[in-house]
């Protein structure tokens, strides 16, 4: 799915904006980073069993990420940042999405108080779907079994998810961090259920790509989780227009001096208009290599005509499959 296909659901960023009339509700509480098949599962059920039940399913995350509020510096990089987060949780099939700021406030709301005030009190909730390491509360004090009890309080039921598991992984967006790091995107994308991408801004060049003749787009610097230095089989999508690429993760050696960078490399190009505010969607396919320093840039420059030509073959063998799917 591109990134401009997606389902319309109203999105409330506070309790306030939630409608006096909402509820009977299903819920689902989570920071849902990277909205991987674990979240899909537990959204989706809720999902279901609020059509079941005529009532509508709502899920409720934050922005800031809790982690990046409480211990910024040993926050975990983002794999989803709020808008793409947003389009994701969209299409489980929720109906309405609560997005509650997290702050010093916040923070401090005990179980008891987020449970009455907030799922009882404002979303009406009459079932609650989460996974079995849930924690909530001030200091996440609180767990599934303090979760069960307020429901026999409030009038609630919860049903307990089981870990997903996808050729003998277990899914969890720490799980996801780890492989994506590693430049493992072909596990990474079994348990993201999609292809891992991040959206940004270009960056203006550093005159390299020009260089070489190869057209290239440089990223601005981006705050979330990047794939492992090396060279990565991509698609870039401008606007409603996606090339296919090959994209470069790293310091580019070769060049002293350069600095890290993420520069695409685009095969099928066409010239396309771009300023600072447009939109980029980079989709990491495949890992070809790692980064690697070359004696001279004819080197690099021949290792790229080789990392071009893997990349075509990829995408040919790509379209052959889709065509033979299409046919039965």
């Amino acid at each position: 799915m591109s990134p401009d296909q997606r389902a319309v659901v109203p999105v409330y960023r506070s309790l306030d904006e939630v409608p006096q009339e909402f509820g009977p509700s299903i819920a689902s509480i989570g920071n849902f980073d990277g909205v991987h098949r674990g979240h899909q599962e537990i959204l989706g059920s809720a999902a279901a069993e609020a059509r079941a039940r005529g009532m509508r399913s709502i899920a409720i995350t934050f922005d800031p990420h809790p982690a990046h509020f409480l211990y910024p510096k040993d926050a975990p990089k983002l794999l989803t940042f709020l808008p793409e987060r947003l389009r994701l949780l969209a299409n489980t099939g929720v109906d309405a999405i609560l997005v509650l700021p997290f702050d010093q406030a916040l923070s401090r709301v005990t179980a008891e108080d987020f449970v009455r005030n907030v799922l009882v009190g404002v979303l009406r909730v009459r079932g609650i779907h989460e996974g079995s390491n849930f924690r909530f509360g001030h200091g996440a004090r609180a767990g599934i079994n303090e979760l069960r009890a307020f429901g026999e309080e409030f009038g609630y039921e919860v049903e307990v998810h089981p870990a997903v598991q996808v050729h003998g992984m277990e899914v969890s967006s720490s799980a996801v961090r780890s492989l994506i790091a590693s430049g493992d995107m072909r596990r990474a994308r079994w348990m993201l259920g999609r292809v891992f991408g991040v959206q940004s801004n270009p960056a203006k060049g550093r005159g390299v790509g020009t260089k070489l003749l190869v057209p290239t787009v440089n990223l601005a610097p981006y705050d979330g989780l990047l794939p492992g230095f090396g060279v990565y089989v991509t698609r870039l999508t401008v606007d409603d227009r996606c090339f296919e690429a090959v994209t470069n993760v790293g310091n580019r050696p070769t060049f002293e001096g350069v600095g890290f960078g993420v520069e695409t490399h685009i095969l099928d190009f066409e010239p396309v208009d771009l300023n600072d505010e447009t939109l980029l969607h980079l989709e990491f396919v495949l890992r070809l290599r790692g980064e690697i320093q070359w004696p001279s840039t004819e080197a690099l420059k021949a290792q790229i005509f080789k990392d071009v030509g893997r990349a075509q073959r990829y995408f040919r063998i790509e379209a052959l499959r889709q065509g033979d799917s299409s046919l039965r």
